[in-house]
């Protein structure tokens, strides 16, 4: 089979209208305050869905956007990819909600978990998929709505998390541009560390389990930060080996926005000081699987990515799962 360059035709975001500032996270969350939270995290604001708004009503905002930046509609779609851990419900597939609600007729869809890394996930699955069909083309989201599964008596995790949705639209690019090299990897061993423990086949939805708590998210904040740290640099820099690209020839880097202050430690162990950061942690905090795409889309429609550029993603999520993808920016999306 002929390789074939296959890229982003067109990004896409939406995040709810309902902002909610570090003051109105002090009033729900015990022993905390809004300097603590901007100390620990940078997150100054987050959005939370409207309370008749799920995951795929989101993903759909975010689809519909990106079909409109590449200039392409639902009916050009083959294949649609939603990432997110906090789906409608646990059958059936969000992506087949979306698929209905954007009217990507006979597209194939489903659904992939890898929590926070899983946008990244559905990039690799997606090149696989575009590549074997030539002309095809996928859509792959990342959403999550994890307002609804929040402990606020929790102040690990509910200052962090809000909802939103961002999405690219994949298919071939010029010769030279789009995806360059992609890296994912796993260490379950490390599961424990994001968790939600109840509503699942091991632990079924039960009144004890409801009493519990045992459906609100659940992190072990210094753990994922000492796997991050020990997992992510050294993933991102055997990636750019394989590539054959140097850490200062990176333009633009894109990192799942899980924390503002672990993200800053972060770009200094992996020698990206001198590429643009590009962050929204501050205004939308941890978006969870949408956290790379809605990115992304903000540093696309500011300016911060222009043509020819060498972007860098970056996520990282439960299981614990990484992943990273290098790409050659095209601006104008399908092949010249």
């Amino acid at each position: 089979m002929t390789p074939r360059a296959i890229g982003f035709l067109g990004t896409g975001s939406y995040v709810p209208e309902r902002e909610v500032t570090n003051d109105e996270i002090v009033a729900m969350v015990p022993d905390i305050t809004a300097e603590w939270i901007e100390r620990k995290t940078a997150i100054r604001c987050r959005r939370y869905a409207a309370e008749d708004e799920a995951t795929s009503d989101l993903a759909a905002k975010a689809a519909l956007d990106a079909l409109d930046r590449a200039a392409l509609t639902a009916d050009d779609i083959d294949y649609i990819i939603l990432s997110t851990s906090t789906g409608d419900f646990p059958q059936p597939p969000t992506a087949s909600i979306v698929q209905h609600l954007i009217g990507a007729h006979d597209a194939a869809c489903f659904d992939i978990n890898a929590v926070c890394a899983g946008f990244v996930y559905g990039v690799e699955l997606a090149r696989g998929l575009v590549t074997a069909r030539p002309g095809s083309r996928a859509l792959v989201i990342g959403a999550d709505v994890y307002s609804r599964i929040l402990d606020y008596d929790d102040r690990r995790t509910a200052v962090l998390l809000g909802d939103g949705a961002g999405a690219v639209v994949v298919g071939e690019v010029a010769e030279g541009y789009g995806v360059l090299a992609l890296d994912l990897s796993t260490h379950g061993e490390a599961q424990d560390l994001i968790k939600v423990h109840a509503g699942g086949s091991r632990t079924p939805t039960s009144e004890r389990t409801l009493a519990e708590g045992g459906h609100f998210f659940t992190m072990q904040g210094r753990g994922v930060r000492d796997f991050v740290m020990d997992n992510v640099p050294p993933m991102l820099e055997r990636l750019l080996g394989r590539a054959g690209v140097g850490v200062d020839e990176v333009n633009c880097f894109v990192p799942h926005q899980a924390n503002g202050v672990l993200l800053g430690e972060l770009v200094k162990r992996s020698g990206l000081t001198g590429a643009h950061t590009h962050l929204i942690v501050e205004k939308y905090g941890n978006v969870g699987s949408a956290s790379v795409p809605v990115a992304l889309d903000d540093a696309v429609r500011s300016g911060e990515i222009i043509d020819g550029d060498l972007v860098l993603l970056s996520a990282f999520g439960g299981g614990m799962s990484a992943g990273a993808c290098l790409l050659r920016w095209s601006p104008a999306g399908g092949p010249a």
